[in-house]
């Protein structure tokens, strides 16, 4: 919650440490701490935010997959489904489910690479399928969908049809896939001037699925009235 200076990041092959909050390989699953203070806008008391959570993948993916034809921009879906576990101290509540694990990293910042993009992820009855596209810096287009069969194998599939989506609350265009071109905004979980995060419903490879689907702007997160805004909702602090 809090961006941290470079000496407070220490990690090693099978942990990351970032302030107090560390990830963490334990055996058979990942485990997350939490230890940080909460960031209320216009709030003086930051309350404490402290629990773990435990991801257990039900098969892990070893293979990452390029964005653009550089490579600067790698997307790695390292558990396509998995089992969560999540216990909070403070404040005081928890809960278990189905989860999912990925990673983005990159030799050059998001914002080089790419205008936008739009991303969704679904559970199927056997494995999950992953639709990427979007607008790289130069203007070329990218799409991609990628199933996970049940070991986490991954295959390049037909994308669905594009399914449109009303803008979010701070007009951040959206859109998805599905088969036959609908989907509807279920919940918005995350709503900001250049993110948005949402529960759908839509239909895949024959499968009335529940999707989590984001967009992403990143001229919006160039631009200097977002670059101000940041600091207040994500301080800069030390450990």
């Amino acid at each position: 919650m809090h961006e941290r200076p470079e000496e407070d990041v220490r990690r090693d092959a099978r942990n990351l440490e970032i302030g107090h909050s560390a990830m963490r390989w334990a055996g058979d699953h990942l485990e997350i701490e939490v230890e940080e203070r909460d960031t209320r806008l216009f709030n003086p008391i930051h309350r404490r935010v402290a629990g773990k959570v435990r991801v257990y993948p039900e098969a892990l993916n070893r293979t990452s997959f390029a964005l653009d034809p550089a490579e600067n921009h790698i997307w790695h879906c390292m558990a396509p489904r998995a089992r969560i576990e999540v216990e909070m101290e403070e404040p005081g509540l928890s809960w278990s489910g189905t989860g999912y694990f990925d990673h983005n990293r990159g030799s050059e910042p998001l914002e080089s690479g790419f205008n936008m993009w739009h991303w969704s992820r679904a559970h199927l009855k056997e494995g999950a399928v992953v639709c990427y596209e979007g607008e790289r810096g130069n203007g070329s287009l990218f799409a991609s969908a990628i199933r996970f069969d049940r070991h986490a194998e991954a295959s390049h599939v037909e994308l669905p049809a594009i399914a449109p989506l009303p803008k979010s609350k701070w007009w951040v265009d959206r859109r998805t896939r599905s088969e036959i071109g609908v989907a509807e905004v279920r919940k918005t979980w995350e709503d900001t001037p250049f993110y948005a995060r949402s529960e759908l419903d839509s239909k895949l490879f024959g499968e009335e699925v529940a999707t989590v689907q984001e967009s992403l702007d990143m001229k919006r997160f160039a631009s200097g009235v977002v670059q101000f805004m940041l600091p207040f909702r994500m301080p800069r602090k030390p450990a």
